[in-house]
């Protein structure tokens, strides 16, 4: 029996092309200036020192430090600074109105569904906690943060290691066994199901699927399933 849901985001519940072309484009875009501009700011320091940590370069110079980020956001790398300054600056774009946070009309229903039948809902996701909160709070449906019992991100580790998976189970209430994972990427699934989780892919852009787990193409199809 299910007892909790834990959800990646992005091609999960919402679209890929809303990161890819809004989002990280946006943080491209921003990226520099606000840097510079709020490089004394104690969470930004925070995040600053951590990019000179990943380059192995203490003395790295702010501008090293830019053209880091700006690599990894063309690289798309998961590197969990970059995610951490991204959802700063994200937060200015919500609040100014550039753009809401896109939620599939079939995972809306979804997810309010199964919190209508008391299952708990947890987010895991590449983006930051913070970013992740802010997509739910400026969402196309609103402010849909109530539907979470709690967040999870790169911090208790990545998403390809079943370790993740298994610190992540081990803060929830339940055994592994009673908690789903959805994903659209099979490497996460994988290890979701390494810890002993049930999984479900979602199958929205043609991903690459695998005969380990079951997969649906919208949460219409969910209630066929027999998990």
């Amino acid at each position: 029996m299910i007892k909790a849901i834990v959800t990646d985001i992005e091609g999960t519940i919402t679209r890929i092309s809303f990161v890819k072309d809004i989002l990280f484009p946006y943080a491209a875009k921003h990226l520099e200036e606000f840097v510079r501009a709020n490089q004394q700011r104690d969470d930004v320091k925070t995040q600053i020192d951590a990019v000179r940590n990943e380059l192995n370069n203490p003395q790295a110079s702010l501008d090293d430090v830019i053209a880091a980020l700006l690599g990894w956001i063309e690289a798309d790398k998961k590197v969990t600074p970059l995610k951490q300054l991204q959802g700063f600056i994200w937060q200015a774009g919500y609040e100014h109105g550039d753009f809401t946070g896109h939620i599939y009309p079939d995972a809306y229903a979804f997810l309010n569904e199964q919190n209508s039948q008391n299952i708990d809902l947890y987010v895991y996701s590449s983006g930051s906690v913070k970013a992740q909160h802010l997509l739910f709070t400026h969402s196309d449906y609103g402010d849909i943060r109530h539907l979470f019992k709690g967040y999870f991100d790169t911090q208790i580790g990545a998403k390809q290691e079943p370790s993740s998976y298994q610190a992540i189970a081990a803060q929830l209430p339940y055994d592994a066994q009673h908690i789903l994972f959805l994903s659209d990427v099979v490497a996460e699934l994988d290890a979701a199901k390494a810890a002993d989780m049930q999984t479900l892919q979602l199958w929205r852009d043609n991903q690459a699927q695998s005969d380990m787990h079951p997969a649906i193409e919208s949460f219409e199809q969910f209630k066929a399933l027999s998990l």
